[in-house]
Order: structure tokens, then sequence, then C-alpha cells
């Protein structure tokens, strides 16, 4: 598919079974350094219960193209690609939206309102705990030369997410890896997302804060009670943002929650999508689009 500016973005879909009948569809955004391949279980599933899902690699990641030489990264192309998915489905998506992806997902909802259905925001609040963000850059940046095998790497992300209890297999890891011409593994993502978008977004917390404010399509914060980006104190914070969000807490998985308790985040999701009032119609959803040509 395109995003904003043209630029190609891989996607997969998962469609309902013939006899279903299809409730709301769902667009899955992933987290920094993640592929649509994160998703896949639980959009599998939820196809399966009658909701089918669109899931996409962000630009710089994955399949996606990544941003030209010369041109830097910034937090408004993601949220125009958001915004351009979602408007080419036939009516407005709920969002489900992991860390970089649901903050992407409330500045998309609050410059267009109605883009989407519902949004449901894993893990991810406007504000965040800087340590947990100091770890994941750490271990994100640990091996800028790569790794020497996928082996090396299995061993590597095996000791950042103890919580697993089986590694990822060689299938899996080339999800996330690429090869370069010297057989060094690397991770699948353009480096100059890092400095470009993840070391200074501290700053952007105020703006994602009023845009979360201002947002008034039905929420729901999946919660890790593991987690070290967020915290009961970032969770209290956004509730009184946005007071008519329901909340959610998986108390053993951390930030990467739909990885360490699938079945129970699944199980979230499904029960969140059958409470949902009556599907919005379809005239409400944006028509036309900004300069991108495509709708919203």
């Amino acid at each position: 598919m395109t995003g904003a500016e043209g630029l190609s973005l891989a996607v997969s879909r998962f469609d309902t079974p013939a006899a279903l009948q299809s409730g709301p569809a769902l667009l899955f955004a992933h987290g920094f350094g993640q592929t649509r391949h994160a998703w896949q279980r639980s959009a599998q599933q939820l196809a399966r219960l009658g909701y089918p899902g669109l899931t996409y690699d962000a630009r710089g990641h994955g399949g996606s193209g990544c941003n030209p030489a010369g041109l830097a990264y910034a937090g408004e192309q993601f949220t125009d690609d958001l915004i351009v998915l979602a408007g080419e489905q036939p009516q407005p998506p709920v969002l489900v939206g992991a860390s970089m992806g649901g903050l992407f997902g409330l500045l998309a909802e609050a410059r267009w309102p109605g883009l989407f259905r519902a949004m449901v925001l894993v893990d991810i609040t406007p504000r965040w705990e800087a340590a947990g963000l100091e770890r994941i850059l750490a271990f994100i940046t640990a091996f800028p030369q790569g790794f020497d095998s996928l082996e090396h790497a299995s061993e590597v992300i095996a000791a950042y997410l103890p919580q697993r209890r089986t590694r990822k297999s060689a299938e899996e890891l080339r999800e996330i890896l690429r090869q370069n011409a010297e057989g060094r593994w690397n991770w699948h993502w353009d480096p100059r997302l890092v400095d470009d978008l993840v070391r200074d977004c501290a700053r952007h917390q105020d703006d994602i804060a009023e845009a979360a404010h201002t947002i008034r399509c039905p929420l729901l914060l999946i919660s890790g009670g593991r987690s070290d980006l967020g915290s009961a104190r970032t969770v209290e914070e956004f509730r009184t943002l946005a007071p008519h969000a329901q909340h959610a807490h998986l108390p053993d998985a951390t930030h990467m929650l739909a990885g360490d308790d699938n079945d129970s985040f699944t199980s979230t999701v499904r029960d969140y999508l059958a409470g949902l009032p009556a599907v919005v119609p379809v005239s409400t959803h944006p028509a036309t689009a900004p300069a991108t040509g495509a709708h919203p």
C-alpha cells in the first residue's frame, strides 16, 4: 500500500471467514523496532472471531520504504501514514496501537476526529518513564555493527526479555533482522530513526497529552504490570486527560505486552470490541484527504 508522500508500506490482511458476520475492522500499528509480524497471532485470532484486520510495517521498518537520504524522519510523517491507511478503509477502523503506534494514533485522531471507530492503546500513555526509555535505547543501540549470527541475536534478545518462556525461531529472527554483505545481522529498521525520532521524543509529551485530552472516540488502555515505560503515575494522568477511557491491567506483562501474554491480551481486546456501541455511520468518516490524495 502507499502511505504519505507516496512511500510504500508493507501490509498484511486478515479476513474473517465468509460465513461469519464481520465486526469493526482493526488497524494494527506496532511499536518502535517492531514489524507487522508482532501482531500475527492476535490478528489471526481476532479475524476468526469476526474482526478483520490490517497490519503494516511503519516507514523505515521491515518491508516498508525508508525516507530518502536527506529527508529526516519526523512524527508528522508517521501520523500522516496512519491517516492515509485509516482513510482507505470502508469505515473507520479500530486502531490497536502499541507504544509508538499508539502515540501516533492519538495525534492522528486529534488532528482528524472520527478517523478511528475506537482506539486500543497498548502500554503507552502521553507521558512515559524516562528510565524505561533509556533501557530501550540502550538495548537497540548496543550492537551498531550487528550480530555475529542469528544465535548471537537470539541470546541478546533472550537476555533483554527474560520473561519469555521460549526464544524466537530462526524464521522469526529473519523477520526482524537483515543480513548484510559481510554476513552480520542488523536490525530491520533504518538506524537513522534513533537520532531522528527516538532520542529526543520526550519533548513531544506535552503535545501528545493535549491530543489525548481532545479525543472523544472510545478508548481502552491496556497496561503491563511489569512495564518500566508506563507506571501508575502515567496511567493516572492519562485517565485524567481522557476520563472516558477504560483501563485493563495485565499484571504479568512488561512493555512488550502482546508478546509476553498474547492470549490474555487478545482476550482483553476481544471483550472490549464486543462491548463497543453501534458502528458509526460511514458518512461521518472523513471523505477528503490531506495532500497525499487518499482519504481522509
